[in-house]
């Protein structure tokens, strides 16, 4: 047990120096979108911060609902981003990086979660820019120690559902210290 406890607290710590090194996150506050309205998915971020893990749930784009608690047994990684936000699209070569390290890998899942909700456009744009990173967009409301009022927004999970972290603003995912916290996540039970 004391083991777990030394290694959960190196993963945390690990994040922690990442974030100390982050970019600067692209505010949601007052962004509307172009027909000058908020989004439908922007309303579906959970100002309540009871919603549990278990009751998160995304669609893909063959309209599959995907729900954390179908997860565990898997590290998850959670992106939350937009094609309007320039620290998202920063971010994305090295996040389509780091999942292409871990292909064939069934211990790890990616969601890359367009919060405006706009399907196509997204995929418009990972096959634009050869990302071959899955889409999928709120089905339920996003509790707001998920996502608060800032995107890129990323949460890793370990394989119980428990959040290990939560990473405001743009950053490079493929550096060493992400791929060792997560090769030690994927390793623990």
């Amino acid at each position: 047990m004391k083991i777990q406890t030394n290694i959960r607290a190196r993963i945390v710590s690990t994040f922690v120096m990442v974030v100390c090194f982050s970019f600067v996150a692209c505010s949601q506050q007052g962004k509307e979108n172009q027909s000058g309205s908020t989004s439908e998915a922007e309303e579906r971020v959970s100002e309540n911060t009871e919603t549990s893990k278990s009751d998160v749930v995304f669609t893909n784009e063959n309209g599959d609902a995907v729900s954390l608690q179908s997860l565990k047994g898997k590290v998850v990684f959670i992106n939350f981003w937009a094609t309007w936000c320039p620290p998202c699209i920063h971010e994305m070569p090295s996040i389509a990086q780091l999942k292409e390290r871990y292909k064939g890998n069934s211990n790890i899942i990616f969601l890359m979660v367009d919060v405006d909700g706009k399907m196509e456009k997204s995929k418009a744009f990972m096959k634009k820019n050869n990302y071959d990173l899955q889409i999928y967009i709120p089905k339920s409301s996003i509790p707001t120690n998920f996502l608060g009022r800032a995107i890129p927004t990323t949460v890793i999970l370990d394989k119980n559902g428990d959040m290990i972290t939560r990473l405001e603003g743009g950053r490079d995912y493929s550096s060493p210290e992400i791929t060792q916290a997560l090769d030690e996540l994927i390793e623990s039970n």
